[in-house]
């Protein structure tokens, strides 16, 4: 059985569309999920300030919404603001704040014209208020769209999300011997989304930084040494390009997906 056809038996539901030549369709990542990391480094290498770099990083996230709408991917996470990135400098935060909410407003109106559902994952508190309401527009406006689904993660982290699918469960009063797996996952700010096929981290760094790290269970994974803000659509080409060629085998043998096939 050759490689292709063993990708083929853990690649069922993948949709079909008329796609670049260049990659099979049937093995287009359904989710994919970004670190969008190196907005700094990319300021400082050409002596800016930092949230140049941040609203740099901003710009380049309609680059690859568009790219995800071309090359037919169903479901883009991106790693805005996490827990912990309120350590830092406040007029950096503060100013992450108005890039996110300016964005947000500014391209709401685009996304929706392209069918593309906003989401938000992540906590609400601590958010100032005109993000708070940017983010209610968008997400009202598209809640209907279903050509792309868009999950900015903002005020995100994985451990705090597992927390809060945990104290909801508890909340709810179900049975400690009825909880499984599949119910966290819907308490899971996720909920709506499949677990992420592909994460990217951008500027050179491999680990999750407490990403999805429910859902990550048995992504792949593509890193670059670009900065976010250099991650062009060539390059996300590239990583599709790069999975389409993986096999997935979720704890199977080769062996076992030649049998089952």
């Amino acid at each position: 059985m050759s490689r292709v056809k063993i990708v083929e038996a853990v690649s069922a539901t993948t949709p079909v569309v008329a796609l670049d030549p260049d990659i099979d369709p049937r093995f287009i990542p359904v989710h994919v999920a970004i670190v969008m990391d190196g907005n700094g480094r990319w300021a400082k290498q050409r002596s800016l300030p930092r949230i140049a770099g941040h609203r740099a990083g901003a710009e380049n996230i309609r680059r690859i919404v568009e790219a995800c709408v071309r090359f037919g991917v169903k479901h883009l996470t991106l790693y805005a603001f996490s827990t912990e990135n309120w350590n830092r400098p406040e007029d950096e935060v503060r100013g992450l704040m108005t890039i996110l909410g300016e964005v947000i407003e500014r391209e709401t109106p685009k996304l929706h014209a392209e069918g593309v559902k906003v989401c938000h994952l992540g906590r609400l508190d601590r958010m100032p208020r005109h993000l708070l309401r940017a983010i209610e527009r968008a997400t009202e406006k598209t809640r209907h769209n279903s050509r792309l689904t868009l999950n900015v993660c903002f005020n995100y982290g994985g451990r705090g999300e597992i927390v809060d699918a945990v104290r909801k469960i508890v909340q709810s009063g179900v049975p400690a011997e009825q909880i499984d797996e599949a119910l966290i996952g819907r308490f899971l700010y996720s909920t709506g989304s499949p677990d992420p096929d592909l994460i990217i981290r951008t500027a050179g760094e491999q680990r999750l930084s407490n990403f999805l790290i429910w859902q990550a269970a048995y992504s792949e994974y593509w890193f670059t040494n670009l900065f976010w803000p250099e991650l062009g659509k060539d390059e996300f080409k590239q990583a599709l390009i790069d999975y389409s060629q993986r096999v997935r085998k979720f704890g199977k043998t080769a062996d076992q997906l030649e049998q089952n096939h």
